[in-house]
């Protein structure tokens, strides 16, 4: 099974680390709040999505199982 990456908007806080920290999946709207890709991770983001989630300040990030397969991209 895939991981998807998730952001709660009620704990996120806009820091933008995440942002930074993982261009490829997540963007930040005119506020500075993130908007994630709803697409699995691909196995060749994984380990740098684990690394995200660890780095976000108040926790807001994290990542769920998904249905569908992973693609290594």
């Amino acid at each position: 099974m895939a991981e998807t990456l998730r952001v709660n908007p009620i704990q996120c806080s806009g820091h933008g680390v995440c942002a930074e920290l993982l261009p490829e999946l997540v963007t930040l709207d005119e506020w500075g709040y993130p908007i994630v890709d709803p697409a699995p991770v691909t196995t060749a983001l994984a380990r740098d999505a684990r690394r995200d989630v660890a780095a976000c300040p108040p926790l807001a990030l994290k990542l769920t199982r998904s249905k569908e397969p992973a693609h290594s991209d």
